[in-house]
């Protein structure tokens, strides 16, 4: 049987850690690291990954701040909260929670966040960096990602990943982390999506698949070589009369099928997600640390 790679249980230890450093911060400077969430509209998902934010900011001693605005908030209005969090010395970093209304413009918002405060590590120059090699704050998922493969030794040298997905978010940077000379990297990457052909012959090939495409339980047992490891970053709700919330949450990977044949899977819910979070944590602890 595979080894199940509990994202929870790295997330713990990397928050105790986390929390640890906060403690010599407040002693040494007497400020508290601040990270503020801009959610638009009531989206049930956003709102649970938001709230999910905020505990976590409780847990390792953390401000945080929640700004709620309408989801037809004008995009001028959206603009103007997010100058404002720009120009608060108060706060180390802040988050504009995706995906935005359509009459929203995702790019503008984006570009508008100051570099020093985006600790979603979104913005064209912390992108750019990030290809470099520069220092810099990681977009959240993939930097959780490579938290959990080192948590768990996983040899990335040489070996073939396979990601499937290249958004900007999770896919593209992903591929890019994967593939430096680092570690977790050095790996031969090869990045496939939609327009893919023969996209079952390339992931049996991967000694490490990262699902990221957004269809639930679309990796199945045939695409996955033996011995593998999975990663996977898809979550989904799925009705469940048989649960007593009537839903329950898949991965991009169809689990029970897959799993007997990996060396490393990581499960949903459980996986990837607390990953999400408490890069989020470590990226607004830089943050605190880079304006000191």
């Amino acid at each position: 049987m595979p080894t199940i790679i509990s994202g929870k249980e790295v997330a713990d230890k990397i928050k105790l850690e986390i929390a640890e450093e906060v403690s010599k911060l407040k002693d040494e400077t007497g400020r508290t690291p601040h990270l503020a969430a801009i959610l638009v509209g009531n989206d049930g998902a956003s709102k649970t990954y938001v709230n999910a934010k905020v505990k976590a900011c409780e847990v390792v001693g953390f401000r945080s701040t929640l700004v709620a605005l309408e989801k037809d908030v004008s995009e001028v209005h959206l603009l103007n909260e997010i100058d404002k969090l720009n120009n608060d010395d108060d706060l180390d970093g802040y988050i504009v929670q995706l995906p935005l209304p359509k009459h929203i413009n995702e790019q503008k918002i984006t570009e508008a966040i100051n570099p020093s405060k985006d600790v979603d590590g979104f913005h064209p120059t912390s992108l750019g960096k990030m290809i470099l090699g520069l220092p810099t704050f990681l977009p959240a998922t993939p930097l959780g990602v490579t938290e959990m493969l080192k948590h768990h030794n996983i040899p990335t040298e040489g070996k073939h990943c396979v990601v499937i997905g290249r958004s900007h978010i999770v896919g593209s940077p992903m591929s890019i982390l994967m593939s430096q000379n680092t570690y977790p990297g050095n790996c031969t990457v090869t990045i496939t999506h939609s327009r893919t052909q023969n996209l079952k012959e390339i992931t049996l090939q991967a000694d490490i698949l990262i699902v990221a495409l957004g269809k639930p339980e679309f990796v199945t047992a045939e695409m996955v070589k033996e011995g593998a490891t999975v990663i996977d970053v898809g979550i989904h709700r799925i009705e469940d009369s048989s649960k007593k919330s009537g839903f329950r949450l898949v991965g991009d990977v169809k689990f029970d099928e897959v799993a007997p044949k990996c060396s490393y899977i990581s499960p949903v819910p459980g996986g990837v997600g607390p990953m999400t979070i408490v890069s989020l944590l470590k990226n607004t602890l830089l943050a605190a640390k880079n304006k000191n």
